[in-house]
């Protein structure tokens, strides 16, 4: 069977690197098309999965658009050369409108309501549209329901298996105690509109007013004053060191679930609602949403007073009930493309050697 995946983040790449192993080890063709990210084509090359790069980044959101189509035409000029069974993407606008002109498949991936204009430019043309069962929106038939994340895909115990030496290899000793603050560029077209922090130096000098060091990781750059906090980890390491985190607080949706996945405390600061974030809230106390106009200094409370009671064991507790509740959704991927699940061999636990 010939499978093509296109990549335009680099959270798609852990997404899919576990199904793309078990695709090709078992005879499957798989062809990667990408966006010309840098951090996901690090993690491509760093993962071993061969690619193509179909566009360049684009600077304008005028660029943006006439980039997408360029994208497009360069995608449907590759996948007639392939002709693929099936089409896969997250978000999907690109493979849900290919696959249209082509004898083949679309499976999207979504976990994003609020990405409005992408969800209706590519809803209506895509075969099956998989979400997670906490997803706020009715799609219709097509929709497929699963009681998983996109973050467990690469990050449920059979595919994860923290490194603590991780910690050593930036200089944290293991008793050290750190928080993780995740700032974003909000130039992504389902963000506009909406923000996060309005003071990123008040929440570092909050957060370190409880004796613990923070790291920063950003999308953009940061502010001069807090530029010694930037984290000084490689992208296919990062995940180990939110499992050893104490706290993260951030503006990024997929940052703070993948910490609550973790079982890492997470506050999620952004006007954003998903009905993710939501459950990992409501339901399982993972993580925390502030979306007010005070979101910034109820976080800081919030954060502070997690770091002054910190009980792993709480934290520990909520997560696994929340892993009896979802699956492995790398399964979930398998099925849909191939019809079929790992069960032939353990799955390979993610590594940073």
């Amino acid at each position: 069977m010939k499978v093509v995946i296109t990549i335009q983040h680099p959270g798609h790449v852990h997404f899919y690197r576990h199904a793309i192993e078990h695709l090709q080890a078992t005879g499957h063709e798989v062809h990667v098309f990408a966006r010309d990210r840098p951090m996901a084509l690090t993690l491509l090359d760093r993962y071993g999965i061969d690619y193509e790069v179909l566009t360049h980044k684009f600077d304008s959101r005028l660029k943006m658009a006439l980039g997408q189509l360029r994208y497009e035409r360069n995608l449907l000029k590759r996948v007639r050369e392939i002709d693929p069974d099936v089409i896969t993407a997250i978000g999907g606008l690109a493979i849900a409108h290919v696959s249209q002109l082509v004898d083949a498949r679309s499976v999207l991936f979504t976990d994003t309501e609020h990405a409005t204009l992408t969800n209706s430019l590519a809803f209506p043309f895509a075969d099956t549209i998989c979400t997670p069962d906490c997803y706020e929106g009715d799609i219709g038939p097509k929709q497929l329901r699963y009681p998983g994340y996109h973050e467990l895909a690469y990050l449920h115990p059979d595919r994860f298996d923290p490194d603590p030496t991780v910690l050593s290899d930036i200089g944290i000793d293991p008793t050290d105690r750190f928080v993780i603050l995740r700032l974003v560029d909000w130039n992504a077209a389902h963000d506009v509109g909406d923000s996060g922090f309005s003071d990123i130096e008040s929440v570092v000098t909050a957060l370190e007013s409880t004796g613990v060091s923070v790291y920063i990781t950003a999308e953009g750059g940061v502010p001069d004053a807090v530029e010694r906090c930037q984290l000084p980890v490689a992208p296919h390491k990062i995940h180990h060191l939110m499992y050893y985190a104490d706290l993260f607080i951030g503006e990024g949706a997929t940052m703070a679930t993948e910490s609550a996945v973790l079982g890492t405390p997470g506050l999620f600061v952004s006007t954003i609602r998903l009905g993710y974030t939501a459950e990992l809230a409501d339901r399982y106390g993972l993580l925390a949403n502030f979306d007010g106009s005070n979101r910034q200094s109820e976080a800081i409370e919030a954060g502070v007073s997690i770091l002054d009671e910190y009980d792993q064991s709480l934290w520990d507790r909520r997560r696994q009930r929340m892993l009896a509740d979802k699956i492995d959704t790398t399964t979930v991927i398998l099925e849909q493309l191939a019809g079929t699940t790992p069960t032939a061999e353990a799955p390979t636990p993610d590594s940073v050697s």
